[in-house]
């Protein structure tokens, strides 16, 4: 199963971001557990450092934070000139979100998780918040 991380996804769990770390941390360890393919796009990797340093405020940190903490638990997925061009073509209200949707149809991603479901409004790809991937991925008994 394909599952593109949302960027907020992926900062809950770098940044320790109270009240959304632990079922941000199980979304991501499914996927450093390869029960899921979990991605994050290129694009978000640049935005995920930028948020990042901003709050340690030290650079040394924050390279060891990806290096140690995201680059081992999700694959990166490209974002190309056509990826580009086709979120322009689409005209979202968030540009950044209509491009992780776009590579998301690139990886044939099955799920977006992300704590915003409602910023992907009308799109292919089923949208969940950690929890409901979670369910789905180990139903409850």
């Amino acid at each position: 199963m394909n599952v593109l991380i949302d960027t907020n996804v992926a900062l809950d769990v770098l940044l320790a971001r109270e009240p959304f770390f632990e079922l941000s941390q199980l979304v991501m360890l499914a996927s450093e557990q390869k029960i899921i393919n979990g991605y994050v796009t290129a694009s978000a990797v640049t935005d995920i450092f930028y948020i990042a340093n901003k709050h340690l405020k030290d650079k040394t940190a924050t390279y060891k934070l990806l290096n140690e903490h995201l680059m081992g638990t999700v694959s990166i997925a490209t974002v190309d000139g056509n990826s580009i061009s086709k979120a322009l073509d689409l005209e979202w209200n968030d540009f950044e979100d209509c491009v992780q949707y776009v590579v998301g149809e690139s990886i044939n991603a099955d799920y977006i998780v992300t704590r915003n479901p409602g910023d992907f409004k009308n799109v292919q790809i089923s949208v969940v918040t950690p929890e409901e991937l979670l369910n789905t991925i180990a139903p409850a008994e």
